[in-house]
């Protein structure tokens, strides 16, 4: 369907289409309940009871430990880097980010407006690890740069989550070392004073539940007058209609089973391929919104995933499985890989007597075959001294994902032959 033809639609199809363009900031305002903090370290809660909607925004928050398979609260979640994260209102003025130097590790801060455009990014890839002071600010902001910060960053509107992600590698004591520099992370004002600010969600971030249709509208039209359409794009909304009641739980369930990824061959798909901006992809952006919010551009980060083996047959912890990248032919990436290993029935690491839920580049005692291929084995059981060993659950379907950390343009142009994973 053409969503932007809207004379020829039918009332339900003009409230289908609005959704599916305003789901996006929707589902970011819920993530933003859910993600930001109710109490600030100094100021206290932002709301006076537990039930307040009140929240603490241009304030970042750390998990300062790598997840492992009793974590719940994040599906396919990786296990390379540890998070920060913080929502930006802008509203009031521009904030400025301070980081500090970084040495030689990985990390990048990914900016997304309310729209879920990966439009911007602070770190190894774009502005490098040195110490920087990085001032972001919203539509409409004229004012004089400080002679000391580093980045400047025009927001397309007043709302931004800013997810971040700092490597942490298998070696002691490095996971405190990360720490020390998470806590450096600071949002100031110009002046110098705490950015942080209190917003009323409006939400109960925990519910994913297809939302009723007054809060859809209020939600939306609050979001709307502080995130303008982005540009060339044709506002959906006014024609809603009061069909919207219907249209909600139909555009809920379409784009649960709306996955689409694109096929890379052997196997393997890219769940999502956004650079900087969605476009006209409206549906594709709705679908990710609600599935996959919080993707990053693929110059970042790429996530191919295989839930198939090499001849299309669901991989299952009942087999042994080789994944085998030919000398010389690994992936592209300019700062590192891993492969994950998630169950299919709840998108979460495996369990396993090693404590090993990813594999990659960094992994210690990766060993390579005497012709120089790397061979990893996936599956259930150890399949003894000598082997790249990536446990599976055992009896149970299971998919990985090839995490790409700063792919390179054989990755981008979609030109690498990756391959298949063979059942033994």
């Amino acid at each position: 369907m053409d969503l932007s033809t809207l004379s020829t639609l039918t009332t339900f199809d003009a409230a289908r289409a609005a959704v599916i363009q305003t789901l996006p900031l929707f589902e970011m305002m819920r993530m933003r309940a859910a993600t930001t903090a109710r109490r600030h370290p100094k100021h206290g809660f932002a709301g006076a009871d537990a039930a307040s909607r009140m929240r603490w925004v241009n304030q970042f928050t750390h998990t300062h430990r790598r997840l492992g398979p009793d974590d719940r609260e994040v599906v396919s979640p990786n296990n390379d880097t540890v998070y920060s994260n913080s929502w930006l209102d802008l509203s009031e003025g521009p904030v400025v980010i301070e980081t500090p130097d970084m040495g030689d590790r990985y990390w990048t801060l990914g900016l997304l407006d309310a729209w879920t455009n990966p439009f911007a990014y602070v770190g190894r890839r774009t502005t490098g690890n040195r110490t920087q002071r990085t001032l972001v600010h919203g539509p409409g902001w004229r004012g004089e740069v400080p002679a000391d910060i580093s980045n400047v960053i025009a927001c397309p509107g007043q709302d931004v989550w800013l997810i971040g992600r700092v490597l942490v590698d298998d070696k002691p004591g490095d996971v405190d070392e990360v720490r020390a520099l998470q806590v450096q992370f600071s949002m100031r004002r110009l002046d110098g004073s705490d950015a942080a600010m209190r917003v009323d969600t409006r939400l109960d971030g925990r519910t994913v539940d297809v939302p009723l249709a007054p809060l859809y509208r209020l939600i939306v039209d609050e979001a709307l007058a502080r995130n303008p359409y982005p540009a060339g794009e044709r506002p959906l909304w006014p024609g809603a209609g009061d069909e919207l009641t219907n249209a909600l739980p139909a555009v809920f369930e379409e784009l649960r089973h709306a996955d689409q990824p694109q096929g890379l061959g052997g196997g393997w798909a890219l769940p999502v391929a956004v650079r900087t901006h969605w476009g006209d992809d409206l549906v594709t952006r709705a679908r990710v919104a609600r599935n996959l919010i919080g993707a990053l551009g693929i110059e970042e980060a790429m996530y191919p995933t295989a839930e198939v083996d090499g001849e299309g047959q669901v991989l299952h912890g009942s087999n042994a499985y080789e994944l085998r990248f030919p000398p010389g032919a690994g992936p592209r990436v300019g700062a590192f890989w891993s492969l994950t290993m998630y169950r299919r029935s709840d998108c979460l690491f495996v369990a396993n007597p090693i404590h090993r839920y990813s594999i990659g580049d960094r992994t210690p005692g990766l060993r390579a075959e005497p012709d120089g291929s790397l061979v990893i084995r996936v599956q259930a059981n150890d399949p003894g001294a000598g082997f790249n060993w990536l446990p599976a659950p055992p009896d149970e379907a299971f998919y990985v994902v090839l995490r790409l950390y700063q792919p390179q343009r054989e990755h981008l142009d979609f030109h690498y032959r990756y391959p298949s994973l063979r059942r033994l």
